[in-house]
C-alpha cells in the first residue's frame, strides 16, 4: 500500500511544500515548491498560505502531513508571524482530516543529513541525492521535503516497532 505525505515548512513570506509517495521501501518525490505570499497585510498572506496548501492537497490528495515545529527566534515578532503562518497551514491540513505529525528542526536535519545542526545547503544536497532529483530544490521546498522524509523514517520505524509487540 502506498502513502502520500505532505511536508510543510511554514513561513509568513514563503511556505515550502513537498509531497513524497512511500511504497514499501521506495520513496518518490511527487512535487515540491513554495507558496510566495505577495500581500502587505498579514491576514491576506495567511489566506494565501491556506489557499495555496489547499490547492496542493486537492491536487495530490496526501493521506498524512508533517510540519516543522516553531522554534523560538530572538525576535518575538518573527516567532509570532511564523506561528501564525504555521497555524494557517495546520488549518488547511485539518480541513482535509490528514494525519499530522510535528518535528523539530534538529530532528528533521538529524533524520535527513545525520547531523542536527546541518546547514541549508547540506539539506538541499541530501534531498537531491535521497530523492534522485535532477537538481537541488529551492531551500524552502528542500526543507519541506526533508520534513516529509523525516516523517517517513519515523513512520517506518513506528510500524516496525509495532510488529514487535
Amino acid at each position: 500500500m502506498s502513502v502520500c505525505v505532505l511536508g510543510i515548512d511554514p513561513g509568513s513570506r514563503r511556505t515550502g511544500y513537498g509531497i513524497i509517495q512511500i511504497e514499501k521501501s521506495n520513496v518518490q518525490c511527487l512535487t515540491h515548491g513554495h507558496i510566495a505570499t505577495n500581500a502587505d497585510d498579514l491576514s491576506q498572506r495567511l489566506w494565501q498560505i491556506h489557499q495555496g496548501l489547499t490547492a496542493v492537497i486537492q491536487e495530490f490528495q496526501p493521506q498524512e502531513a508533517a510540519v516543522e515545529q516553531v522554534f523560538v527566534h530572538q525576535n518575538p515578532q518573527t516567532a509570532l508571524k511564523l506561528g501564525q503562518a504555521r497555524g494557517a497551514a495546520l488549518v488547511a491540513v485539518a480541513g482535509y482530516a490528514l494525519t499530522l505529525a510535528e518535528y523539530t528542526p534538529r530532528q528533521i536535519k538529524q533524520s535527513v543529513v545525520g547531523y542536527g545542526a546541518a546547514e541549508k545547503v547540506q539539506v538541499q544536497q541530501m534531498i537531491k541525492s535521497l530523492l534522485n532529483l535532477p537538481k537541488a530544490p529551492q531551500a524552502d521546498a528542500a526543507d519541506a521535503l526533508a520534513i516529509a522524509l523525516c516523517h517517513c523514517y519515523h513512520r517506518q520505524y513506528s510500524l516496525k516497532l509495532a510488529k514487535c509487540f
